[in-house]
């Protein structure tokens, strides 16, 4: 390529890359899903720690319901429980459940709301409640929740936005319950659009004040912060601190969760073998402990990037466990600008690549930057918990590339278009030239070849229609076929004028002297071609056969070779007529021409010997079209003599 074509195909990568950079800035809907597959795939493929030893999960499985009996269990068998947690020395308890009615097993003798109020009461215990996004719903009056004192702190005086979701209600447990154990957090976690969870609020608002989730309520019991402040870095960054602790979230206080693994990474305990006390005293020492239900009926799964079937408790364990860890996944503050600088960075090098080294090297280098881009989202997420999306880079290089490279096709189309167009002009300025000697040497002759030409076209149009030809004659190839037609009598020019301007018949000697302007055309077309070094062209491949056997005949007793029936070339069968008709009805210096109906019975009395029997089937159809072209040139020579 010249250099501005060079410098064109450089400048198409650009719109690409900028379009790359807007979809990372303004993150379409469309994209969210597939932006969802690439941190999935992210996850999978990075390593992490193995959960906490200070987490437990107590589960109502399927055995504790075989052993202790249906739930929900009455309160008391509940608090027999959280007892049992705390004398094996559970620094803190989290209950995955909510107890909003009184329960239904107490009588006039029994008060088991009260018996696990009592046990409740100063066991760092902490409830659980869920809360209402519905605008047509009201909190609960009797509810008693415990908020939590939260300072907010904003970079500069940006206040535009709340970084909290905000509840409009609660469904929580019953008052004594809550007021005795003296914590609680939300449930709440919802998934993404494309139903997957992979974040979970720790704050969320309800009329004015904030309230921590069950797994924060929990570190927050057992670790007793003093300085609890959320720091807004944007709308897209904010942290949760926690004296020395700081905690990264998003613009609404989510933590992007770390999954140790699938569903039962974490440790499981069922029930029933605490309260039998068949669990291992070291099993809760100085842990906080999870209380939740798995047992069929009884149980809520989410679906997470590892597991399709994870359990609700797990959930609020993983949230802890990242919290002790402090291992985050986070998006860095300026996430987004990152991305966008990557896009624009690698759309560069994609251009540099390809406007000094060629499109085939630039193509291994943008496979080599995709690959790095990816490699290094993922050692940032398993290394470093920072998720910086490949994706949006990935597509601005793939763009940039595909847009090159179309680039770079439509200018050799244009090119090979050109060459096309050349060779034609070429092709037709040969014909026209050899054609022109015809024409010199003998005008009759080149108006006869002028005539062939027309009747050839239309003669092969009908002779397609037959299904053994169609194939042979598409519409180029009998374009082609009628173009060259006039060239069949080429070799005439080497036919001494004494032959050709003869008034009388020949003499034998004549005769085959005449016989030889097949070969003598033939030869002027082979050593045109082997002067050019053409080769296997197809235009001149037809053009041998025309000049060479448009005097074959059907039966065999045609010259110079004495080709039968099909071994003469459809093209050389179709000259053939048109040659003979076009003869008949012309006036020659030893004759009178003949009727177009004499002409016609001449044909088909030839028909099988002399020529083709499909060619004269398709003769006799057109037959009085290639009448009136016959008048029609008959009219302007006429016009011309005059």
């Amino acid at each position: 390529m010249n250099r501005r074509a060079r410098v064109f195909v450089v400048l198409c990568g650009l719109l690409p890359t900028i379009a790359a950079a807007l979809l990372c800035l303004y993150r379409p809907t469309r994209l969210a899903n597939l932006e969802f597959s690439v941190y999935d795939m992210l996850m999978r493929a990075s390593r992490t720690r193995p959960p906490d030893h200070r987490i437990a999960i107590v589960d109502v499985d399927e055995h504790s319901l075989s052993a202790i009996g249906q739930w929900p269990w009455r309160r008391d068998v509940i608090g027999r429980l959280i007892a049992r947690l705390r004398s094996l020395g559970a620094r803190a308890v989290a209950l995955d459940m909510i107890f909003a009615e009184s329960d239904r097993f107490q009588d006039a003798g029994s008060d088991t709301d009260a018996a696990l109020a009592e046990t409740l009461h100063g066991n760092h215990v902490v409830l659980g409640y869920a809360l209402t996004f519905d605008r047509a719903a009201t909190k609960a009056s009797a509810c008693v929740q415990h908020p939590v004192g939260v300072a907010i702190v904003r970079r500069g005086d940006d206040q535009t936005e709340d970084p909290f979701f905000r509840a409009t209600g609660s469904i929580c447990s019953l008052p004594v319950l809550a007021a005795a154990a003296g914590a609680s957090g939300f449930l709440n976690a919802a998934p993404d659009p494309d139903g997957i969870l992979r974040r979970a609020p720790l704050l969320v608002e309800l009329d004015g004040r904030v309230y921590p989730a069950l797994s924060l309520a929990a570190l927050m019991s057992a670790t007793q912060p003093r300085d609890v402040a959320l720091q807004v870095a944007n709308v897209n960054t904010s942290w949760l601190v926690l004296d020395s602790r700081r905690i990264p979230l998003d613009g609404k206080s989510n933590l992007l969760l770390r999954y140790r693994g699938p569903k039962r990474t974490i440790p499981y305990v069922s029930a029933a073998d605490v309260l039998s006390g068949v669990a291992a005293a070291s099993t809760f020492e100085d842990k906080l402990v999870f209380v939740g239900t798995t047992a069929l009926g009884t149980r809520e799964v989410v679906s997470t990037p590892l597991d399709t079937l994870f359990a609700g408790v797990e959930v609020h364990a993983t949230v802890a466990d990242n919290l002790l860890q402090q291992d985050f996944l986070r998006r860095p503050e300026y996430g987004v600008a990152l991305e966008i600088q990557l896009v624009v960075g690698l759309g560069i090098i994609a251009m540099l690549l390809c406007g000094r080294l060629g499109l085939a090297w630039a193509s291994l280098g943008v496979a080599i930057c995709a690959a790095a881009t990816w490699a290094l989202s993922a050692t940032l997420l398993s290394k470093y918990g920072m998720f910086v999306s490949p994706l949006f880079p990935t597509l601005g290089l793939g763009g940039a590339l595909a847009s090159m490279v179309a680039a770079r096709f439509a200018i050799e189309h244009r090119r090979a278009d050109r060459a096309v167009l050349y060779r034609a002009t070429s092709h037709r300025l040969m014909v026209q030239s050899l054609f022109s000697l015809t024409e010199v040497r003998d005008a009759e002759t080149g108006r006869h070849s002028r005539r062939t030409q027309r009747y050839t076209q239309v003669l092969a149009e009908e002779l397609a229609h037959d299904p053994r030809y169609a194939p042979h004659l598409p519409p180029d190839t009998i374009s082609l076929l009628a173009s060259l037609a006039p060239l069949h009598d080429i070799g005439k020019v080497g036919v001494p004028d004494r032959l050709l301007n003869k008034p009388g018949a020949l003499t034998s000697e004549e005769l085959a002297e005449m016989r030889k302007h097949p070969a003598h055309g033939r030869d002027v077309i082979v050593h045109a071609e082997r002067d050019v070094g053409a080769h296997d062209d197809r235009i001149l491949a037809m053009a041998k056969d025309i000049v060479y056997t448009h005097h074959e005949k059907w039966d065999g007793t045609g010259y110079p070779e004495g080709l039968r029936g099909t071994q003469i070339p459809i093209a050389g069968r179709l000259i053939a007529l048109v040659d003979v008709y076009d003869a008949v009805r012309t006036r020659r210096l030893y004759r009178d021409p003949l009727s177009h109906a004499d002409a016609v019975t001449l044909i088909v009395k030839g028909r099988g010997t002399h020529f083709d029997p499909a060619v004269v089937d398709a003769f006799l159809t057109v037959s009085s079209e290639l009448e009136q072209l016959s008048l029609d040139d008959e009219t302007v020579a006429s016009s011309r003599a005059s």
